[in-house]
């Protein structure tokens, strides 16, 4: 889309910070004094790994949430106008199931007492703009992932927003679905079809950025902060062959893997302790990249964007492993490449007992959750502990959801290693196999 002379500020976040725990307990800081503008007929993107509050600041700016300290403010599109209106689109798709296609992009309507007629020409025009038109009386059920998400997609068009907050609005389908989804939304806006003046976009994907958006905003983890603004001064539609495309890509993925000299505290990994966050990342996926580094054409050391590409990876499914293999010091992450450091050499030709062994060693020493796990089974003379007694201890200081994603991470691994066991009907862990 050609920008013009008019840059009016529709969005503006001032000083933002939100902590996440109980009341009386540890607080878990996931923003810090964050700054940001939206303006007029622009697409930012909001780029960072796990843990760096991105979708945090999107709700914030939806007006889900709160945040703890810090503005957002709603600036009016036009001269002596109202504050401009937002709509989301979710990672989930969010849909009602019991309601039909039409019916579910008419809720937001009717929570607005807009009338049964007016509801259903609007309804039906957002339908046939996002691609939809024939299924109007399909429930959810009957759909795809990709229409289910153009459901979502048009239910957020249809109250007339101007400006689309979209929160990882592809990472939920496949790779081909999510492509053509994302084309169409960029020749809708291109064309200048959606009701909307800018989009604000959260996502873990390097190159859907660089593809998608006008300027990217950088976020650090643990706490989220923006550290870079990148403009994107490539002419749409854009090529990802382009060697101007592949050098913002490779200079993102330099950046996201550079840390600050702040953050490095001996023996420890930045933002470590039994309240850090962990991806759901399975030792299998683990394994298979210390073994497809290790081999030619690599030998121990990887270019990420190349990897990636070699491995049919998006930049968000590769990150969360490299990263776990940082933490458990098995590699290191250095001006956008992948280093195999030497336990992760010994682990690509050892046997699968001393690939174990090895794991649950590096496993008690890097990662405190699954010590303290190991720890309280030891000290109790039942050698048991209920899984909730760490959940609560986990939600103290971050969200539930990401307390029991960090708590399951933490057991796939234990179990590997054969630190301790978990019965999951009984969510109880135990040193039934000890190691």
């Amino acid at each position: 889309m050609i920008a013009t002379q008019d840059h009016r500020c529709l969005v503006k976040v001032s000083h933002v910070r939100h902590l996440y725990g109980k009341p009386g307990g540890t607080s878990l800081l996931v923003l810090d004094d964050v700054d940001l503008s939206l303006n007029d007929n622009e697409i930012v993107g909001l780029l960072g790994r796990s843990g760096s509050g991105k979708s945090t600041l999107l709700r914030s700016i939806a007006g889900l949430i709160t945040p703890s300290e810090g503005t957002v403010a709603w600036l009016p599109p036009d001269p002596g106008g109202p504050p401009a209106r937002v709509s989301m689109v979710f990672q989930s798709f969010a849909l009602f199931p019991w309601l039909t296609v039409l019916q579910n992009v008419e809720v937001g309507l009717e929570a607005r007492r807009v009338r049964p007629e007016e509801r259903r020409r609007r309804a039906l025009a957002a339908i046939d703009l996002i691609g939809l038109d024939g299924f109007e009386s399909a429930y959810p059920k009957e759909l795809s992932g990709g229409m289910r998400q153009r459901v979502g997609l048009a239910r957020a068009l249809v109250v007339d927003p101007d400006i689309l907050l979209m929160d990882e609005p592809f990472s939920a389908l496949d790779v081909l679905t999510a492509e053509t989804l994302r084309t169409d939304l960029l020749d809708l806006w291109s064309e200048g079809r959606m009701p909307i003046k800018s989009i604000l976009m959260v996502t873990h994907n390097i190159e859907e950025a660089v593809l998608m958006c006008d300027r990217i905003l950088l976020f650090s983890s643990n706490p989220g902060r923006v550290v870079a603004e990148i403009k994107v001064d490539l002419l749409r539609p854009r090529d990802r062959q382009d060697p101007a495309f592949r050098a913002l890509v490779e200079d993102i993925y330099v950046r996201m893997t550079e840390k600050a000299p702040s953050e490095v505290r001996e023996g420890l990994f930045p933002g470590t302790g039994i309240g850090m966050a962990l991806p759901r990342v399975s030792t299998n996926a683990m394994a298979g990249l210390i073994e497809a580094v290790t081999a030619a054409p690599h030998n121990g050391q990887a270019d990420l964007p190349q990897l990636a590409q070699d491995l049919h990876y998006e930049a968000d499914d590769l990150f969360p492993i490299a990263e776990v293999l940082q933490l458990l010091r098995f590699a290191e992450l250095v001006g956008g490449d992948l280093r195999l450091l030497p336990a992760a050499r010994r682990y690509a030709g050892a046997d699968v007992d001393a690939r174990k062994q090895l794991f649950a060693q590096h496993l008690l020493n890097h990662v405190p959750l699954a010590a303290h796990i190991r720890r309280v089974l030891d000290e109790r003379a039942a050698h048991t502990a209920p899984a909730r007694r760490f959940r609560d201890e986990l939600e103290d200081v971050m969200s539930p959801e990401y307390a029991a994603q960090t708590l399951k991470a933490v057991t796939q691994w234990g179990r590997y290693g054969e630190l301790y066991a978990f019965d999951e009907t009984a969510d109880l862990f135990s040193l039934d196999n000890p190691a």
